[in-house]
């Protein structure tokens, strides 16, 4: 569907020669003489190539119709992570590339955002927290606080992070999914 360059806002997703790009910023400049432009900062879905594209307010440009909706990880294997819709039961298969660091946060039954195009996936949002167990850490010290020293701890999903003095291996606890920082104890 051919739109305004002037329309498009961070986030939408354009087909230039066909190549999927997704806006990163799009600014519209008046100068004080000459033709109004609107400048597009994107990122080339397939490989992640970063580009700047200047339009005039009144050129179209190709927008790509973009599908977001819930989908069920399921399981991973040679070909990549397979989803399930759960409304119809139809499944998709995200390449590993798409998925990049957001493959330690999937676990079985778990329900992601995935936005897809023509049937392909092209990009992934993740639950805000994950719950995790602590497989290896440091002993407590006897008398050390829980102040603002942290210790190193391994993950069952294979992250590192830093968590409390108190907390054991075996312990679960729930982890932010933007960097794997330590939120709190699971409550289970």
């Amino acid at each position: 569907m051919k739109v305004s360059a002037s329309s498009l806002r961070k986030g939408n997703v354009v087909d230039l020669e066909g190549k999927l790009y997704v806006v990163l910023s799009a600014e519209n400049i008046h100068p004080g003489k000459g033709t109004p432009v609107t400048q597009l900062n994107m990122r080339r879905i397939s490989d992640g190539v970063k580009v700047s594209e200047r339009y005039r307010t009144t050129e179209t440009v190709e927008r790509a119709t973009v599908d977001s909706r819930d989908y069920t990880f399921l399981y991973e294997d040679g070909d990549g992570f397979h989803f399930m819709n759960p409304e119809n039961y139809e499944q998709v298969t995200a390449s590993p590339e798409m998925i990049g660091d957001a493959k330690y946060y999937l676990t079985d039954g778990c329900t992601v955002q995935l936005s897809t195009h023509e049937g392909v996936p092209i990009a992934i949002e993740l639950p805000r927290l994950a719950t995790f167990e602590v497989v290896e850490t440091e002993p407590s010290v006897k008398g050390q606080t829980a102040s603002s020293s942290y210790k190193p701890a391994v993950l069952s999903n294979g992250l590192r992070t830093m968590i409390p003095p108190y907390i054991t291996a075996g312990t679960k606890i729930v982890v932010l999914t933007e960097d794997g920082s330590y939120q709190e104890r699971a409550k289970d």
